[in-house]
């Protein structure tokens, strides 16, 4: 190692601000007592305008795998027949989620790196009444694709088939407005945008959700959002509570909002067009080409035939100190992600696409961070 201090351009865990690290340090409230349930009540009216919804969002201790479980369990019952939307490798997630609660999927499966077409699910859906749910990330984070699951959401609101959204590499990263857009369970995970570390995820439901959720028996007994939501009305948990994560939550959500939702929108997208820019300059070819049809957390780079992500990613950190991902599943070796979401700023980028260039099998010679920055400031 260097001795440049560790930057972390992942895609989860991302780094941590100290005010929220001294936070989690400080002594724990008992989960059962009245200073943190008043934490928890302020909790609940932040991640309400986080999520863009009147519902409840309730908190779950586990990562974002739990809250997608969660979904299954709680909203269909064995032999309800689902679509599932999958490009990649958090897509046949859930896949493998709905078949552990014995549904019945009709799986539209897209190399991945590609994005859908509202119509591709409209179609699917109108050849198959019996169809009663649609899963599907917002943003995959294993490729840097976006999904569109406004527009899939305003199809699934025409007829009684309930839209379900990851949103783990989307919530405080790009726009999300679940109750305008007609999200039926929306839910996310800690370590990413809410630049805290794993263990906690969340998830929220429309009333029509809510309304099939009731008259299901329950069938998973430590993820039971009915038990859970009737415990987050009295401002606690149904089992044992995170504490730590939990007050962790209430600075990073402080935070989020003294420095403004619609800002940190605003530094996501400059940060996601000066990384693409910088790699574009620097000869690389972007994953993820076509216009608005990239997430806002991350960029991913396709290396050239015979090129391996594994040697790069290690030479990078080794040297200089920065961590990025390899891909995942069928592009692991193929393709290297720089993550920009959570407590990243256009230093850290800039850092990252150096560490890059320098680890490359050739070194760019073009003026890449010059014309990261410049776009940069063109995008603020």
């Amino acid at each position: 190692m260097s001795i440049q201090a560790t930057r972390m351009l992942t895609p989860g865990p991302t780094p941590i601000p100290d005010r929220i690290r001294l936070a989690m340090a400080e002594p724990i409230p008992h989960h059962r007592k009245d200073v943190f349930k008043q934490i928890m009540a302020e909790n609940e009216d932040m991640l309400k305008k986080l999520f863009a919804t009147e519902m409840p969002v309730i908190p779950l201790s586990s990562s974002g795998t739990g809250a997608m479980t969660a979904a299954a369990f709680n909203l269909f019952v064995p032999g309800e027949r689902v679509l599932v939307a999958t490009a990649g490798y958090f897509g046949e997630r859930w896949v493998d989620i709905v078949k552990s609660r014995g549904l019945d999927p009709v799986i539209i499966r897209k190399p991945y790196g590609s994005s859908f077409d509202p119509e591709e699910i409209r179609a699917a859906l109108d050849d198959d009444p019996s169809i009663c749910g649609v899963f599907m990330q917002i943003s995959e984070t294993s490729t840097g694709a976006l999904h569109p699951v406004k527009e899939v959401s305003a199809i699934t609101r025409e007829r009684d088939v309930l839209m379900i959204a990851d949103g783990i590499s989307a919530i405080s990263i790009s726009p999300v407005f679940m109750d305008e857009w007609g999200i039926d369970c929306l839910l996310t995970g800690s370590q990413k945008g809410l630049m805290l570390p794993p263990g906690m995820s969340f998830i929220a439901l429309s009333p029509r959700a809510w309304e099939k959720a009731e008259k299901i028996s329950q069938q998973c007994y430590y993820f039971d959002l009915v038990a859970e939501r009737k415990k987050c009305a009295e401002r606690q948990t149904h089992y044992t509570s995170p504490i730590s994560l939990i007050v962790g939550l209430n600075e990073a959500l402080k935070m989020i909002f003294e420095f403004g939702l619609d800002n940190v929108y605003r530094k996501q997208w400059a940060l996601t067009q000066m990384t693409r820019a910088g790699l574009t300059a620097m000869g690389q070819e972007l994953f993820i080409k076509e216009e608005g049809r990239y997430t806002w957390g991350l960029t991913s780079m396709a290396l050239p035939k015979g090129v391996s992500a594994a040697p790069i990613v290690a030479k990078a950190y080794k040297e200089f100190g920065v961590i990025l991902t390899t891909g995942q599943a069928d592009i692991k070796d193929s393709v290297i992600r720089v993550a920009h979401m959570g407590w990243v700023d256009w230093g850290d980028i800039t850092a990252g696409l150096h560490a890059l260039a320098m680890s490359l099998p050739e070194q760019p010679k073009g003026a890449y961070l010059e014309a990261a920055l410049e776009a940069y400031r063109n995008a603020l």
